[in-house]
């Protein structure tokens, strides 16, 4: 489980191809705990496993496999050496709660079809709706973007909004996205459940 506040961004040091499908190496800076092997953590939105940790000089390599489903049903199945994503561990008993609850399970992948930048700073993205269940996502609801928390400003019968403050533009991979981009979805969980049970309840 995860908040969905991004605690820093990692580059990707490698991507070998494997028996059981890939491993991927993620290059970051220090922890004030370092992840363990066997901890969970989320890689733009995917929860993936650390399978181990190397120290490497002033920085840190952290190594994850990964099946071809995660591969196929997201967007690590495009990522390349040297691309950067959002690095967040998982929730601990003594975590500070602030973003939403955010599962690391991607929903689907859409593509950014238009960024409005502001005055102030802010930018608004605007996602496509193709493949996202629309009744989960709601104005002032939660979604999770590349395992970013943020808030849907917005809903058309083709896309949703979302509203980028400078903060999340500096401290997150978003800042870095153009149109024409993909991203990986999670709707919030809540909006998910309600749904199903009111979908079988009819």
């Amino acid at each position: 489980m995860f908040t969905g506040l991004i605690e820093q961004i990692g580059t990707v040091a490698s991507i070998e191809d494997r028996e059981f499908g890939h491993r991927l190496s993620i290059k970051c800076t220090g922890w004030d705990e370092v992840p363990c092997d066997g901890a969970s953590m989320s890689i733009s939105g995917c929860c993936l496993t650390v399978v181990q940790t190397q120290r490497k000089a002033n920085s840190l390599i952290l190594d994850f496999d990964v099946v071809p489903e995660s591969f196929q049903c997201t967007t690590l199945g495009s990522i390349q050496k040297g691309d950067l994503v959002n690095l967040e561990q998982a929730l601990q008993p003594n975590s500070k709660m602030g973003g939403h609850f955010v599962q690391g399970h991607i929903d689907c992948v859409e593509s950014i079809i238009q960024i409005d930048t502001q005055d102030e700073g802010e930018s608004r993205l605007h996602i496509g709706m193709q493949t996202v269940d629309v009744d989960t996502v709601v104005p002032k609801g939660s979604i999770t973007i590349d395992g970013v928390s943020l808030t849907v400003a917005s809903v058309s019968p083709e896309s949703f909004e979302v509203v980028l403050i400078p903060t999340t533009l500096q401290e997150t991979t978003l800042g870095h996205r153009k149109v024409g981009d993909v991203v990986n979805i999670e709707t919030d969980i809540l909006a998910r459940t309600v749904v199903q049970m009111m979908r079988k309840s009819q």
